[in-house]
């Protein structure tokens, strides 16, 4: 394990202090591999020990909600940090993945946000993110959803309040009404692109909004695994980064450098960035991820990447 310890960041207004790389629950929610509530708990619990407790969860990750609500039962709540999400992805109950408009609704969000508090049987959330809405603009409405989380925060159910999604226009509208805390952004800041530094990053910055970056290792891309053996296996077969992933990983073999770590170091380079979620199937990715994030890269290797890459 690293000898340095897990940097730390206040994210924005909330005054939250987080990891860097706060533990995105979709890591034990078995959607990429089975993961056992015992393992669960296990994983939860060790990433505290390092560091790691912030816990970014959603419905829509598998079954994380429940597992991370039976680690709850084991662990003090104010040892950990919690942001969750109001899914917006369709008419699907809550919000889940299909077909569609989702429920834009004031009445909904608060009937969501208390369920899930009942499924992780605590009080609060620490903050709480619209998830993917189709269009922005609904969420903003009187009486849409922007208004039910403004009324949670109001009750203490939830302390801090924003969104999670990627178009950086509906980023730059909410972070206009100047009701949000946090946002979080996602595939838009990494090796391969770092484009929210052009409009999304300032907007925040200047209203002093916590900012979460998503898809910092690319799902798994930038990890250093092998791409082909993995297209072989069915994963990343229409991913329109995987070439452009595989090239950088044949430069960091040809360096010796950590491509975990490159990628990690990378996104914490930017210290307007405060954490990015990154999940971990079993304890073994979890101390990969903590110590890439521990270790930084030395500024010659950034000059030989940015002589082959031209992106820093």
């Amino acid at each position: 394990m690293p000898s340095l310890p897990l940097p730390r960041r206040r994210l924005g207004k909330t005054n939250l202090s987080i990891p860097v790389i706060p533990f995105g629950t979709q890591g034990f929610g078995s959607n990429f591999g089975l993961v056992s509530d015992e393992n669960a708990i296990a994983l939860v619990k060790h990433a505290i020990n390092l560091g790691v407790n912030h816990f970014d969860c959603a419905r829509c990750y598998g079954d994380s909600l429940r597992k991370l609500g039976l680690a709850l039962k084991e662990i003090t709540r104010e040892d950990v940090i919690i942001t969750g999400r109001i899914c917006r992805h369709s008419a699907a109950p809550w919000g889940f993945y299909g077909n569609g408009d989702p429920d834009y609704s004031s009445e909904r969000v608060i009937r969501d946000v208390e369920d899930q508090l009942k499924i992780l049987d605590t009080d609060y959330f620490d903050g709480m993110l619209i998830h993917d809405p189709p269009e922005i603009d609904p969420t903003l409405n009187k009486n849409g959803t922007l208004s039910g989380l403004l009324e949670l925060k109001s009750r203490g159910l939830v302390r801090h309040i924003g969104y999670g999604m990627r178009p950086h226009d509906f980023h730059l509208k909410a972070i206009e009404t100047g009701d949000i805390d946090l946002l979080l952004c996602f595939n838009d800041y990494n090796l391969l692109r770092k484009t929210i530094d052009q409009d999304v990053i300032p907007a925040a910055t200047a209203a002093d909004i916590g900012i979460m970056n998503g898809w910092s290792i690319l799902r798994g891309l930038l990890t250093g695994i092998d791409i082909d053996e993995a297209r072989e296996k069915g994963r990343y077969k229409n991913d329109e980064d995987a070439d452009a992933a595989r090239q950088i990983r044949a430069w960091c073999l040809q360096e010796g450098v950590n491509l975990l770590q490159l990628a990690i170091q990378f996104c914490i380079k930017e210290d307007r960035i405060h954490g990015n979620p990154i999940g971990s199937l079993n304890i073994e990715q979890l101390e990969a991820n903590v110590k890439a994030a521990s270790t930084p890269i030395a500024d010659e290797v950034w000059a030989k990447y940015k002589s082959s890459f031209g992106v820093q």
